[in-house]
């Protein structure tokens, strides 16, 4: 028996007997060929090989898990039409005289370094998606075929090195119970996928593949973040009454699914989702979110060969809208530059892009492709509540500028006699320091703030969390990151029909709600699979008491010293997680 600790991907519990996926190791031919005209032919015949096999997928996909992850394998046949990548595998072939393998896994390679080194975790999650990609053509040009996981005889916990996109779709889903691997983070597709399928999963264990047998039974603690293997009778004992406690507990936030997210004493907030495309809206819905309160224009960009028209991205704005007829669908304009980059717009390499041309200064610049968005998003707005928010914002001459824009927008649909909300709202991101600081000065030019938590812990700290060197220092109960919060908060509440939302992660932390409730906030945007369970805590706690918590905390020294007081304070609230 024993235990190891890693990330917490997909919370439950589930005990089940190991079965450890192994790849077959794919190593190419790098010597150089003469016959480029041959290597070319096998190239392009594993493309229409995996596009036969993806199209497979994206059926199965969508029958038994929805669009949702049916539009994962679109994306991917995306992939291997790219000019980029087509063109650079044949490139490499003709130029270099390189075997059709040793070329697609050149710029397969290629490819997943410039995902993997993005900041935005989403974006360097996707780096998995390419590698995926290239590893199927290169089986397809070598004829390797790996094991089968679409036919298990017994329920079992998949024990991995990490599981693609491809791996998760084709696989058993009444038999696979849960997932165990050595990489991945919150935001992997692993990750993604067994939160889609409701099913516990820990990450990150380092070696799991090598300590872990097929067969031996095992415990996946999606809760506290521990898989235990081979358990002790008294062991398994213990787990099972935990499973019961949190089935129990699922069925609690069930029932509070049409309900409002209102304290004991009153005070009502609004929980909604973070969405990336319209897909992403059943979720939300599902969890009984009431709207968006951040949706990421910024995938229809990236998941496009070309610059997306006014009418696609009308139409997709169109649909997130009809979707919530009664509830904020907060529509954030490009958030692109830096290191998230677009083929088909060209951009210098900076020194620091973190710092540079990204999000509302890219649109500064490249006004034509703003305006495209914002008069896509104006025309949508007619079809429920729009609202537009402006990323990056560090000034109000930024603000002013920006609704500048809207404003010549909103003159061109006047004279083309084109519809839209007159009186729509306008917002901003406060992500920058300097913008949390003067949120009293912005705050008279919008209708709303959302932190973004995320960037403003970067920022404010001057900490990379992708970095693991120095990731120990991103703490979003930093002092002072609640003290600028509550200075923003503090801004919003002097201005009449205003508010302030958060979109980052933190708003989807069970352990920060309380104090994010008591600075003030009266938003709370998340993942959709996290709204039930900070639901269930507002319902549960009263406004006046997470005052006195956040009064206490801002009066604190050390993000540990606030965090223990906190979780201190919802066990003598009767607050469970």
């Amino acid at each position: 028996m024993f235990v190891k600790e890693g990330i917490i991907a997909s919370p439950g519990i589930v005990i089940a007997k190991a079965l450890v996926y192994e790849k077959i190791l794919i190593e190419v031919n790098k010597n150089k060929v003469e016959d480029t005209d041959t290597e070319i032919v096998k190239f392009q015949n594993a493309v229409q090989t995996s596009h036969e096999q993806l199209e497979t997928i994206r059926i199965k996909a969508i029958s038994e898990l929805g669009e949702e992850e049916g539009a994962i394998f679109e994306a991917h046949a995306m992939v291997l039409d790219d000019p980029e990548f087509v063109e650079g595998v044949e490139a490499e072939i003709n130029d270099n005289h390189l075997g059709a393998d040793y070329a697609v896994k050149i710029v397969t390679d290629r490819f997943y370094e410039i995902f993997d080194q993005m900041d935005d975790p989403y974006f360097s999650a996707r780096a998995a998606d390419i590698k995926d990609v290239g590893t199927r053509v290169l089986q397809n040009i070598l004829g390797i075929v790996q094991a089968d996981l679409s036919k298990l005889d017994e329920d079992v916990i998949i024990i991995a090195d990490d599981l693609t996109p491809s791996d998760t779709a084709q696989m058993d889903k009444k038999r696979v119970m849960g997932f165990a691997t050595n990489i991945g983070s919150r935001t992997s597709h692993t990750a993604i996928m067994a939160r889609s399928l409701e099913i516990p999963a820990v990450l990150g264990l380092g070696d799991i593949t090598e300590t872990v047998k097929t067969g031996d039974l095992m415990v996946v603690d999606g809760l506290t973040g521990k898989v235990c293997v081979n358990p002790t009778s008294e062991q398994l004992e213990s787990y099972e009454k935990e499973k019961l406690k949190y089935q129990n507990y699922l069925k609690e936030l069930e029932e509070l699914k049409d309900l409002d997210a209102i304290t004991l004493d009153g005070r009502k907030v609004e929980l909604v989702g973070n969405i990336g495309e319209p897909n992403d809206v059943a979720g939300v819905l599902k969890n009984g979110g009431v709207g968006v309160g951040l949706y990421r224009t910024e995938f229809l960009y990236m998941n496009s060969d070309v610059m997306p028209s006014e009418e696609k991205q009308f139409a997709a704005y169109r649909s997130v809208l009809e979707s919530f007829p009664n509830g904020p669908v907060i529509i954030r304009t490009l958030d692109i530059g830096g290191d998230k980059k677009l083929p088909y717009l060209p951009m210098d390499e900076e020194l620091n892009p973190f710092l540079g041309l990204r999000a509302i200064r890219l649109c500064f610049k490249e006004i034509g492709l703003f305006k495209i968005q914002l008069r896509a998003i104006l025309r949508a707005s007619v079809y429920g509540h729009a609202y537009i928010m402006f990323p990056m914002i560090s000034s109000i001459t930024e603000v002013r500028q920006a609704k500048a824009i809207l404003l010549d927008c909103m003159k061109e649909l006047d004279e083309e006699q084109l519809p839209y909300d007159k009186a729509v709202k306008v917002g901003v991101m406060i992500e920058i320091p300097s913008a949390a600081i003067a949120a009293d000065i912005i705050s008279k030019e919008v209708d709303f703030f959302s932190i973004g938590t995320n960037d403003l812990c970067q920022y404010t700290l001057a900490v990379d969390r992708m970095n693991q060197e120095v990731s120990y220092l991103y703490d979003p109960f930093n002092p002072a990151i609640l003290r600028l919060i509550k200075q923003v908060t503090a801004a919003s509440d002097k201005r009449d029909n205003f508010f302030t939302g958060m979109c980052g992660e933190m708003a989807g932390d069970p352990l920060a709600a309380v104090l994010l409730l008591g600075l003030g906030l009266y938003e709370f945007s998340m993942s959709a699979l996290s709204i039930p369970q900070i639901k269930k805590i507002i319902r549960n706690v009263r406004y006046e008491d997470a005052k006195d918590i956040a009064d206490a905390a801002l009066n604190m020294e050390t993000g540990e010293e606030i965090l223990d007081f906190v979780q201190d304070s919802m066990k003598k609230l009767n607050i469970n997680l």
